[in-house]
């Protein structure tokens, strides 16, 4: 299947929140175990752009995309027709530019599409979905993320990532499992989360040492 390239340099027309509903109920509709929700694509599509660049420039985008939607399967499937996958094609490469575009020039205003809980009567952040997408981006080329795994700095992020979106069995005594099960730590995690993407994104994107 191909699929168009990745374009930096076009247009910045992020989905409006109607979109944004519009996509999220298209992929939950489509018969297909593997179709991330709206907010696992946030996530997903955020690791992409941190991970190596060349990746996501040169790469083939049938690569990372499909994945999206659980993968391509025969005759068209999961999708009902071609305008349905070419519409969820639009979005994703829209919504990846409009992330792009955030980051690099409002990185102080980037907002991931967490979800929001109620809980003792307050309402709190949580990034589990986006976590988990974020988590299969990296499952994609796990090697290239082996360096800033072991980063003093970035590290510590992509551990509390893997906390909030990671599948791993826990012992219910122990300080992770007890994070997990209170809201407020999870809110707070979830700050973490955005601080750990921030470094992540000013490192790959650095400007190159002058001289």
């Amino acid at each position: 299947m191909n699929y168009p390239q990745f374009d930096r340099a076009s247009n910045n027309t992020p989905l409006s929140d109607e979109e944004l509903e519009a996509f999220d109920t298209l992929l939950q509709a489509l018969p297909a175990d593997g179709a991330m929700n709206i907010e696992g694509v946030d996530g997903y599509l955020t690791a992409i752009l941190l991970g190596p660049t060349e990746w996501l420039d040169q790469g083939p985008t049938a690569d990372w995309l499909p994945l999206i939607w659980g993968g391509d399967g025969p005759d068209g499937e999961p999708f009902a027709s071609n305008r349905q996958r070419k519409r969820a094609t639009l979005f994703t490469l829209r919504h990846l530019q409009a992330v792009a575009c955030q980051l690099r020039d409002l990185p102080k205003h980037w907002e991931p599409l967490f979800s929001i809980v109620e809980a003792n009567g307050e309402e709190w952040v949580d990034a589990q979905d986006w976590c988990t997408g974020f988590l299969q981006a990296l499952d994609l080329k796990p090697d290239a993320w082996a360096d800033w795994r072991a980063d003093d700095e970035l590290g510590p992020g992509l551990a509390t990532i893997a906390l909030l979106g990671g599948d791993e069995l826990l012992d219910a005594d122990s300080e992770e499992a007890q994070a997990l099960a209170d809201p407020a730590a999870r809110d707070a995690m979830a700050r973490e989360v955005v601080a750990g993407v921030l470094a992540m994104h000013a490192r790959r994107y650095a400007a190159p040492p002058k001289g």
